[in-house]
């Protein structure tokens, strides 16, 4: 006996000790795979916990994948699943997925027997699917967050048994049932938007409170045709930014920008592997310029910035939206279902964005957008607004008390 406790799991560990609080609320989180799936997750945890420090919160996630050391970092329990994501096509891969996958189903029925949940929420991805899946069998409610425009293929397979699903957008074709359907917005961190633009953070980046502030993020790793537009950009920025002396402008780049002239300033994530060339040629153009691989915390960042220029992954388009920033959307055309384009093309049409697709940019489209957005104060002051109504900073909060709304419901 004494030896098979000593080899106790610690997950099973983990288990025990809450088997006796049949009283307590206790929510479920399945999703990971990628940080946009998780972090979500994170952010709804924290929106529960807001509202009652005693609701029991576990997560259960790929053991092999990023979440697996995230979501303790954040404070959280943990319990891992074996995953695996299927071939897009069909081939002799999928055996042993499907092995994984059903070891996973099989971890996640052992799992939800003994916690008993009263609800069960999945942010995406296929670390979510067999979580939600095994619940539905059982009778424990599941509800669905979507951080993009077209969801993802897990919550769509999921979407019939689900009790709720929480939009970050409006959907863009019917995927999910009406009656599930809750436009919430995604679940940010409320120092994303709480944040105040101050002059200390200018002085600690070294920044000018008089310069419009261009904030460039192509992601957590980077964008390199972001950051190679952005360097081919350079030359028609500082001719046309108060940079050089304006008798140096070219014909062309007065044609282009309309001789509009404009004192800005660039913040830059790079990601790791393209930081030296993008700094070497913001300097010598002599662009004031902030060169980082990755900021954290972004929010000192997103509070001065003026203008984005991004890619439009669920999150992102959150995020600036909350902050009400407008924004140059350089959507990734690789992003599966095209969820990119159409998240970026839903801000576009309120008038809070502008779209450039990857394919079409030229260092000209870019800044003629740049300055033309900058130096009419009428337009910018609208997309300001626009940006500002479609955000919504408090999604997290609007989604933890929905779930509990259900928790109710199960108990009673």
């Amino acid at each position: 006996m004494e030896n098979r406790k000593s080899h106790q799991t610690q997950d099973e560990s983990a288990l025990e000790e809450n088997r006796d609080e049949k009283n307590r609320i206790r929510i479920v989180l399945a999703g990971g795979g990628t940080g946009g799936h998780i972090y979500p997750a994170i952010g709804i945890a924290q929106a529960l916990h807001r509202i009652d420090t005693h609701i029991d919160i576990v997560f259960i996630g790929g053991g092999d994948r990023i979440e697996a050391s995230i979501v303790p970092q954040q404070g959280f329990r943990f319990l891992p699943i074996s995953v695996e994501g299927f071939p897009r096509r069909l081939t002799w891969k999928w055996f042993p997925v499907i092995f994984r996958v059903f070891q996973g189903l099989l971890k996640s029925f052992k799992y939800l027997k003994e916690l008993q949940p009263d609800v069960v929420i999945g942010t995406g991805g296929y670390v979510s699917g067999p979580v939600l899946y095994a619940a539905s069998l059982i009778g424990i409610p599941i509800a669905i967050q979507e951080q993009n425009a077209t969801p993802g293929l897990t919550n769509r397979i999921l979407a019939r048994r689900a009790k709720a699903a929480f939009l970050a957008l409006p959907q863009e074709r019917q995927r999910f049932p009406n009656h599930i359907v809750q436009v919430t917005g995604n679940p940010i961190r409320p120092s994303i938007t709480n944040f105040p633009r101050r002059k200390e953070t200018y002085e600690k980046f070294a920044l000018s409170e008089k310069k419009k502030t261009v904030f460039v993020m192509g992601g957590s790793q980077g964008a390199q045709a972001v950051n190679n537009v952005m360097i081919d950009a350079c030359p028609l920025i500082a001719q046309s930014a108060n940079c050089v002396d304006s008798q140096e402008k070219t014909d062309e780049t007065k044609y282009k920008l309309d001789d509009r002239s404009i004192n800005i300033q660039v913040v830059h994530q790079t990601g790791k592997k393209d930081i030296d060339k993008v700094r070497e040629s913001y300097q010598k153009h002599a662009i004031p310029c902030l060169v980082q691989p990755f900021f954290d915390p972004i929010e000192e960042i997103y509070s001065i910035a003026d203008l984005m220029i991004c890619r439009a992954g669920g999150m992102t388009v959150s995020e600036v939206t909350a902050c009400g920033i407008p924004a140059i959307f350089i959507p990734l055309p690789a992003a599966v279902g095209n969820d990119q384009v159409q998240n970026a093309t839903t801000v576009a049409d309120v008038r809070a964005a502008v779209v450039i697709k990857q394919e079409e940019i030229t260092p000209e489209k870019l800044v003629n957008q740049l300055f033309r957005i900058l130096s009419d104060d009428t337009l910018y002051k609208e997309m300001k607004v626009n940006s500002s109504s479609f955000g919504k900073p408090f999604a997290s909060d609007t989604i933890a008390e929905s779930i509990l709304r259900l928790a109710a419901e199960d108990i009673t």
